[in-house]
């Protein structure tokens, strides 16, 4: 119980120095620890959490395990604890069996941070064997003349344990004739001898028997016995003799099985029995018996099976020759074995990455590789290498590890996917080699924006489209992949004439369709500027924007709006347009004014004669829209014209309006005056007394005649002012001339002229004559017309600022009309003027009627001659009214 309790203390011991080793060692990656051999399943070896400063979560959360190299593990790791434990019973001398200091390797590996740290557990023997023979008796030959002395080898024993545990000494007992002498071999181990103490006599005893004893340096220690059975014979003279001390054979590792190593040869010199000689293995271990063999005729010795140069590189014998006679010759037997590269070298993947994120920083550990080549020396050297053009490289981590690293950042668009291949070749030759494939997986990361297919997009919508049509669709792709490239699409804010944009249009999220939420109008938008943007899923959105324009298209819509005549007045001859009788072919009646809202095409205006009273007598400029008469009037042509002008714009399909005019041919103011009265008379209604007419005719009368007062008056002025410039300034030399007036309006509300025409009055220094011009006629589409060169100046030399102005284009918008009314009032102003210049020039022919001859041929008085400063006088034409 005591002898126990002391083996307990020194394993004890064994132990807290083992930990205070592992403690030192942990800093510099490798851990050490000492453990018994025989110890059972489960036994503490090391805390290797506390060496490696690990909490007990982390070995779980890292992924902390011994690494299976596909050999068999004698330790593991405690997952609760941390500990380092035996997984099975350890047998010292069957993993270490020549071996003085068996240590066993393993490698803990940490997923988590992709490291390996080296563990060596030295397994410590313990007195678990006794001391053996090979066989457990010995027979052996003497002859009896053989003198004192001599020396005998006895077998040997052999105990596995190591140290003190091991074979320390023999004993000899049973026999005063023999003694026992131990010999220290080459290797310092005992070899035992017997020794003849005393002549030995045949007749005296035939047989000795001898127990040989081998005892170890354990506590307690361990015998093992062995008998020697010495049979004395007749004389032998000669012994046998070896040829060779030592043979020394080297031997590759390839030799096929069967093959001849060496054949040892010893000789003797004696005759029949004594002369035979056959030979027997004296010492061989029990690994070696399995693999050699001596021919005991021969002394050949042959393999029993392949030899492996990493199971053991040599092997030393001891081989006896002995004759009939009972006396033998030992020599050794040295076999080399020579590497042969015959392994290919073991790649392992440890441990290894699955996928790898597109941002991850250069240098990421990807895999953990194991390297092993059994073959020794050039053979057992090994170099790993990466497929080229790869972003990888190889570091050398822990002694026959390697770590597969990121060389530079990864793109996941140029590559999603990596097959990498990692070869170990040999030093060899030829080398051998292996290889192990990685798969890794890029993971995307949100790195790039949407981009559009285009640079900005355009698209022409015709007006009037229904609500909801489809303008257009724009697209975006991401490179990235899953749901960082999914693209969504939506409108950047705007407003568009005071309204937000997303009223007009809208665009769908995962398509990028654009629609048109409502009805557009030419008219009222002619062109839409927005903006799209397309957006992807990742965290955070990456986004892109794009322009797009969209144009109205015209369509024929609108009809064209007349602008005089207006409507009201073609009711009831309400609005008349006058024109004298003596008009020559060509002259202007009237002028159609007509806009269309529409643009371009769909403009362009075109006018024709739809109907007339007289169809010959007018007709229409099919651009401009002047009513011009296409003859002189004839005395059998009716008073009254009733003419329809159909305006027509040049779209598909077209629209048209038509206008009425009613033109009045007259001589006289009292033929005016009758035909206006018949019209109003017809335009009455039915139940209306005719004496209500005769009053508007009274009051409009009236009304002319005060204006006739007014312009009495103001001729009046006129003459003043004459007479006061003609003591200044030189007579005027020129000669006024009238032109005819081909329109008038003032008279129960008629209005006869347009807005487009301009009407320069002067008057004459004695404001007896008049000048009334009318500029050219103009037409909507074209610029106002200048005076032509042959038409004379102003009598005044200043024109009046009301005509110089030009007449304006035909409004080709709905604001335009606005602005034809204003030109028409002023218009009527102009037209009152020349009505009281026609006045005056009637009083000055009722002048010229009651002055005596010689007052009526004063200057300005008549109508052809020369005036008073000897210019020449133009015919007249008068007004009538």
């Amino acid at each position: 119980m005591c002898a126990a309790g002391r083996r307990w203390g020194r394993r004890q011991r064994a132990l807290l120095w083992a930990v205070l080793l592992a403690a030192w060692e942990a800093a510099w990656g490798q851990l050490r620890y000492s453990v018994p051999e025989e110890m059972p399943k489960g036994s503490f070896v090391g805390d290797v959490a506390k060496d490696l400063g690990l909490q007990l979560p982390e070995i779980r959360d890292r992924g902390i395990h011994i690494l299976d190299k596909g050999i068999k593990q004698y330790f593991t790791l405690h997952g609760k604890t941390g500990h380092l434990v035996t997984a099975e019973r350890i047998d010292r001398e069957q993993l270490c069996e020549s071996v003085q200091q068996c240590v066993l390797r393993c490698e803990l590996i940490v997923e988590g941070e992709m490291e390996v740290y080296g563990i060596q557990v030295e397994i410590t023997d313990i007195n678990d064997n006794a001391p053996s023979f090979r066989e457990a008796e010995t027979a052996l030959r003497m002859s009896e003349t053989i003198a004192p002395g001599s020396r005998f080898p006895l077998p040997d024993a052999h105990d596995p344990d190591s140290g003190r545990n091991s074979l320390q000494s023999y004993e000899l007992s049973g026999d005063e004739h023999f003694s026992l002498a131990v010999q220290a071999g080459p290797g310092g181990d005992q070899r035992p001898e017997l020794v003849l103490a005393k002549a030995l006599d045949r007749e005296e005893a035939a047989f000795h028997e001898l127990v040989l004893r081998a005892m170890d340096g354990g506590d307690p220690a361990q015998t093992g016995t062995a008998r020697i059975c010495v049979t004395v014979l007749d004389a032998n003279d000669n012994a046998p003799v070896f040829s060779q001390a030592e043979y020394t054979v080297r031997a590759p590792e390839d030799m096929p099985v069967g093959s001849v190593l060496v054949a040892v040869t010893a000789t003797d010199a004696d005759e029949g029995l004594n002369g035979h000689v056959k030979y027997f293995f004296k010492k061989i271990t029990g690994k070696a018996s399995q693999i050699f063999q001596l021919d005991a005729e021969v002394g050949a010795i042959t393999l029993l099976r392949s030899l492996d140069f990493e199971e053991g590189d040599s092997y030393e014998l001891e081989v006896q020759a002995h004759d009939g006679g009972g006396l033998f010759d030992t020599t050794h037997v040295v076999i080399t074995v020579a590497d042969v590269n015959d392994h290919v070298p073991v790649l392992t993947v440890s441990s290894a990455l699955s996928e790898i994120s597109e941002d991850a920083p250069s240098g990421t550990v990807v895999a953990l590789l194991h390297v092993k080549d059994r073959d020794s020396g050039a053979n057992g050297e090994v170099r790993c290498s990466l497929d080229k053009d790869v972003p990888f490289r190889l570091e050398k981590s822990y002694e026959d590890y390697y770590r597969v690293v990121t060389a530079r950042e990864l793109d996941r668009e140029q590559v999603s996917e990596y097959n990498v291949t990692v070869r170990a070749a040999d030093g060899g030759s030829p080398s051998l080699q292996s290889s192990a494939v990685l798969a890794l997986r890029v993971l995307d990361v949100n790195d790039n924006a949407p981009v559009f297919a285009e640079e900005r997009y355009s698209a022409r919508l015709a007006e009037n489209n229904a609500a909801g049509a489809l303008v257009l669709t724009v697209r975006a792709t991401d490179a990235d992949w899953g749901q960082n490239a999914r693209v969504r699409y939506r409108l950047a804010e705007g407003r568009v004439r005071g309204a937000p944009l997303s009223s007009y249009v809208s665009v769908q999220a995962e398509t990028g369709a654009l629609y048109a939420l409502r009805s557009l109008d030419y008219e009222q938008l002619r062109e839409l500027q927005l903006c799209v943007r397309a957006e992807d899923g990742g965290a955070p959105a990456l986004s892109s924007n794009v322009s797009v324009r969209l144009q109205i298209v015209d369509e024929n819509d609108n009809a064209p709006q007349v602008l005089y005549p207006p409507a009201a007045a073609a009711a009831a001859w309400s609005g008349v347009e006058l024109a004298p009788r003596w008009s020559e072919a060509g002259a202007l009646v009237a002028k159609v004014v007509a806009v269309d809202a529409d643009a371009g095409q769909n403009a362009w205006l075109s006018y024709e004669l739809a109907k007339a009273t007289e169809p010959g007598l007018f007709r229409v400029g099919p651009h401009s829209g002047e009513v011009r008469t296409a003859r002189s009037p004839l005395a059998r042509d009716a008073a009254r014209h009733s003419l329809v002008v159909l305006v027509r714009d040049h779209g598909r399909p077209a629209l048209s309006a038509t206008a009425t005019l009613s033109v009045v041919l007259a001589e006289s103011v009292a033929e005016l005056l009758a035909e206006l009265g018949g019209a109003a008379h017809e335009a009455a209604a039915p139940g209306e007394p005719a004496a209500s007419l005769t009053r508007w005719l009274v009051l409009a009368v009236a009304a002319v005649s005060c204006l006739f007062v007014a312009f009495l008056l103001l001729l009046l002025a006129l003459r003043l002012r004459r007479c006061h410039r003609r003591q200044l300034l030189p007579p005027d030399g020129g000669a006024s001339r009238g032109v005819p007036v081909s329109h008038f309006v003032g008279i129960d509300g008629v209005r006869a002229f347009l807005r487009s025409y301009s009407h320069d009055v002067s008057l004459t220094a004695d404001s007896r004559k008049s000048h009334l011009r009318f500029s050219a006629a103009s037409c909507c589409d074209t610029l106002p017309a200048r005076p032509p060169p042959d038409e004379p100046a102003p009598l005044l030399g200043d024109q009046d600022p009301a005509g110089a102005l030009p007449s304006d284009p035909a409004p080709s918008s709905p604001g335009g009309l606005e602005r034809g009314r204003a030109a028409a009032a002023v218009s009527r102003r102009r037209l009152r003027v020349s009505l009281l210049a026609a006045a005056e020039r009637r009083w000055s022919r009722r002048r010229r009627s009651v002055l005596p001859p010689q007052a009526a041929r004063s200057p300005g008085a008549g109508r052809s001659g020369t005036d008073s400063s000897g210019g020449e006088r133009r015919p007249e034409r008068c007004g009538w009214l």
